[in-house]
């Protein structure tokens, strides 16, 4: 018998006619109502599903989530928000959000705070790397999922946590499992309930994987073990644990995954990206007969035999399916492989909405790192499958379906990233050639290392290194789960830069000596260089000592100059791990000299004003708005800063108004801003848990920010007194999401001159007008309703031009298209008027090919009539791609452009010959 064994025998399964059974494929133990020969898990079966579903009716995403939430509700569950992906915001021992139980963790599930609610349902967006490679191979994995998550939270009565007793536990959660697949018509007795124990984090408990036609649906953990090596119970990981006075249900249901079910397309992709797999195989070409399709479907029931955590070998495994299938493996390698690219494309551009949306920043840092690596690889399977749709674009539409507001933002960041590769490529190709020419006269293999490495530092595929390697004549070791490898090195937040020897050097140096923290005005002091690593981008100096303050607590880094007898760096970046604190310089001093290090006076002075002016609005906004008010995120700056605080309703200009007297009265008294340093539970039993305004820090004792009543926790820098931040101005609120607000403020002199700029502003609005400035407000609305009415007229005007010009002019070229008439056009317009010219020729049942070279860049329209069998969207992404651009859109209306508008003439030129080809493709 296994240790947990007795935990999986629940009252709920004896009560209802289930039994233990053993899988005769893979010996895994599981529980069911009926007899079975196997645990109906891939590889020990196929799915069950495709072109058969499984449920009652078919669900999109957003009906199956909507469905999940209020089934929970309706059985007493409160719903909640979900948390960003990132996070690293509220917690610092991992990166990315891989499931719904991290936002409790690890202030709730260890008892220190209460949850939100309890119990409660959640579906939290999650992004997991570890399963990278996976995704388009299996069918079923995808790297930005949806967790549908119901947790209960209990204790032992009479322990000292922040919540007690019990709200549910196994028998009642298993019970909501089952009603919940009853409820979408599935018979209950073709689910199983595999065990399977689980451990993470120093806890572990007895864990179920539920499974439905194949495919696992739900994973119900109950986390009642912590680590202990005196436990009684000996668990998968070699270590010894014991029974907890806590018990936490962990649930995760994939909500892509029930989407599919629902469904049962042949991937999950079809069902929760069925515009974007459609476009995406439109775009790249892939046409396939109904025998391949056919083919296809048949490979899609047994891809759960890809999973590259299960499969000893991809090759292998594919092989396997060949030979079932009846087939060669190149000729379903050459089906499968775009098509799986393009079902990872699919993905990773979602899984970039959410990174970006959510202001994750690429770089070689943490989850800057992660979003780096998912751009680079989808960047690779673009080109790969010869998709011609910008990359940005792609990403934009799903930040579009997502919601996300910064949409803008997110393209610039993809376009630059997209320039910084193709730069970095360039770089790195030369040392890959040397690399491959330096094995191939060893007669040995570049290692999986090597492969690692050259990613991390220049971005270079394993695939690019595999060609150049094969050119000089050596060969790859190119492992299967390649980019898990990679995450695995960063999926955590001391994953700074390049791994290897500099960052075990960073591990081996004593703590840096944190002077700023004696003395928050000092701006001067000496230190011996105790190491130099030479970065990508400039170098890292660690000090024995330094007043530099490493970025932390959404307080940047304090910037300045290091010198020394030789000269001066600037120090432009400042960040600690582990306690040694990195100096990010532009130069590079000499290991074990003396330095004088030297704060910018005036970038400190302006945060700590900053840092000080944070919590005193967060003050005054709990005395004007409630109790309820705490911080769920800040970011301090030199010229402004920003604070979001939970509030249930929007925070109306009254009360913006008093909350900045309330705040600016606190400045006025004057009081001392005091720091202290006690023990964590003396503070806690003292402030209780509101001190963690801006996250918990680590460590026994913690350092306290006193500003006036206001306690909190903080390693921040501030000012002595109140009175020293100046003044404070709020410059704009904003509702970041349902319950959220944020707080635009600036402090000190860039409050002076933030009024200054409005005031700047007012007073030029008031010359424009010429009117007192107190007049602007109604000059600028009579000048508005002015200006509407003129838009008014000026479209009419252009319609009726529009007409005029389709009536016949003289630049128009009128030509016969098999049976059909083309107006081909260049007008030199606006956008708008393009677009009326294409309808009033489409209006007069001519095709309608219509070209501007207004504004410094070419444009096209193409417009067709009913009955007229020509696609505008395959004759847009011709035409647009002779001025070096793209477009697209459906058939009877499509319009694209690009920067070549010496081009255009030739472009209207091809028209008619790419018209008659698409008509006689037709």
């Amino acid at each position: 018998m296994s240790e947990l064994e007795s935990e999986y025998r629940l009252d709920y399964f004896a009560e209802n006619g289930f039994e233990r059974q053993t899988c005769s494929s893979c010996g895994a133990h599981f529980w069911s109502r009926a007899e079975r020969d196997t645990c109906g898990e891939p590889p020990c079966e196929d799915y069950g599903f495709i072109d058969d579903p499984g449920f009652d009716e078919s669900y999109s995403l957003a009906e199956m989530r909507e469905a999940f939430l209020s089934f929970f509700e309706e059985h007493d569950h409160e719903r909640i928000d979900p948390a960003p992906v990132a996070a690293n915001r509220w917690r610092d021992d991992v990166l990315l959000t891989q499931a719904s139980i991290y936002d409790f963790q690890p202030h709730v599930t260890s008892g220190e705070s209460p949850p939100p609610a309890n119990p409660l349902v959640v579906s939290q967006p999650c992004i997991r790397m570890q399963d990278i490679d996976n995704v388009g191979k299996t069918g079923r994995h995808t790297m930005a999922f949806e967790m549908g998550g119901h947790h209960a939270f209990n204790a032992d009565e009479g322990t000292d946590y922040a919540y007690e007793g019990e709200v549910y536990w196994k028998d009642q959660c298993v019970e909501y499992c089952e009603d919940f697949f009853a409820s979408m018509g599935v018979p209950r007795e073709e689910i199983t309930f595999i065990e399977d124990p689980w451990v993470g984090g120093g806890n572990a408990g007895p864990a179920f994987e539920v499974i439905y036609k194949g495919l696992e649906l739900a994973t119900l953990v109950f986390m009642m073990l912590e680590q202990d090596r005196d436990g009684e119970y000996e668990m998968k990981d070699g270590n010894t644990y014991s029974e907890m006075d806590r018990r936490v249900v962990d649930t995760g249901y994939g909500i892509e995954r029930w989407t599919w079910m629902s469904q049962g397309t042949p991937t999950v992709y079809e069902a929760i990206y069925p515009e974007s797999i459609e476009f995406l195989k439109d775009n790249a070409g892939i046409d396939m007969t109904e025998e391949e399709q056919d083919l296809v479907h048949r490979a899609s029931k047994l891809a759960g035999h890809m999973d590259i955590d299960e499969a000893e070998d991809m090759e292998a495994a594919r092989d396997n399916i060949a030979e079932r299938l009846d087939v060669s493996v190149e000729r379903l390698e050459a089906l499968m492989e775009p098509l799986e690219s393009i079902y990872a494309i699919a993905d990773h551009a979602r899984c970039l909405a959410y990174m970006f949306g959510d202001e994750i920043v690429p770089s070689n840092v943490g989850t800057g790192y992660l979003a780096r690596m998912v751009l680079r690889r989808t960047k690779r399977l673009v080109d790969d499958v010869g998709i011609d749709v910008p990359l940005d674009e792609l990403v934009d539409r799903e930040a579009e379906r997502l919601g996300y507001e910064n949409r803008d933002t997110i393209r610039d960041i993809v376009r630059t990233e997209e320039r910084k590769y193709e730069e970095t490529l360039e770089r790195g190709r030369r040392k890959v050639q040397q690399l491959a020419d330096d094995h191939a006269a060893a007669g040995t293999p570049i290692p999986t290392e090597k492969l690692i490495e050259l990613y991390d530092s220049h971005g270079i595929q394993p695939s690019m290194v595999a060609e150049i390697a094969h050119e000089r004549g050596a060969e790859v070791n190119e492992p299967d789960d390649f980019y898990s490898l990679v995450a695995e090195r960063h999926d955590a937040e001391e994953a700074l830069e390049e791994g290897g020897e500099d960052e075990n050097r960073v591990e081996d140096l004593p703590e840096t000596d944190q002077l700023y923290y004696e003395d928050q005005d000092r701006m001067e002091f000496e230190a011996v260089v105790l190491d130099v690593l030479d970065r990508e981008e400039g170098y890292d100096v660690v000090l024995d000592q330094t007043m530099f303050y490493p970025e932390g607590g959404g307080q940047p880094a304090d910037h300045g100059t290091l010198v020394s007898e030789d000269g001066s760096v600037e120090v432009v970046d400042v960040q600690m791990r582990d306690g040694v604190i990195l100096h990010r310089t532009t130069g590079s001093p000499e290991k074990g000299e003396f330095v004088t290090g030297k704060i910018d006076a005036e970038r400190r002075r302006r945060l700590m004003q900053h840092h000080t002016a944070t919590h005193i609005v967060g003050a005054a906004a709990r005395r004007v708005l409630g109790d309820h008010v705490r911080q769920a995120g800040a970011q301090k700056g030199v010229d402004s800063s920003r604070l979001d605080v939970n509030h249930y309703d929007r925070v109306s200009r009254e009360e913006v108004r008093e909350i900045e007297r309330v705040a600016n009265e606190m400045v006025t008294d004057n009081t001392s801003v005091r720091q202290e340093w006690p023990e964590r539970h003396e503070a806690e039993a003292e402030h209780g848990f509101d001190l963690y305004q801006g996250g918990i820090p680590p460590g026994e004792n913690i350092r306290l920010i006193h500003v006036g009543d206001d306690v909190q926790a903080c390693g921040g820098t501030h000012v002595d007194r109140t009175g020293d931040v100046g003044t404070i101005k709020v410059l704009n609120t904003e509702p970041v999401q349902d319950g959220v607000e944020r707080f635009v403020f600036a402090a000190g002199p860039a409050a002076i001159e933030a009024t200054q700029d409005t005031e700047d502003a007012l007073y030029d609005a008031a010359d424009t007008f010429d009117v007192n400035p107190q007049e602007v407000p109604d000059a600028a609305e009579r000048f508005f309703t002015e200006w509407k009415e003129r838009g008014k007229t000026i479209e009419d005007l252009k319609s009726q031009l529009a007409e005029a010009r389709a009536g016949g002019g003289e630049d128009a070229e009128e030509v016969e298209i098999d049976g059909a008439t083309a107006v081909i056009q260049r007008i030199d317009a606006d956008a708008d008027e393009l677009q009326a010219t294409a309808n009033a020729l489409v209006e007069e049942g001519k095709v309608a090919v219509v070209g501007s070279g207004a504004d410094g860049s070419a444009q096209i329209v193409v417009g067709v009539p009913d009955g007229v069998d020509i696609d505008a969207g395959e004759v847009i992404g011709e035409l647009a791609r002779t001025v070096g651009g793209g477009g697209g859109g459906p058939p009877d209306f499509a319009q694209g452009g690009g920067p070549d508008v010496d081009a255009l003439d030739e472009a209207l030129e091809e028209a008619p010959d790419v018209l008659r080809r698409q008509k006689q493709a037709a």
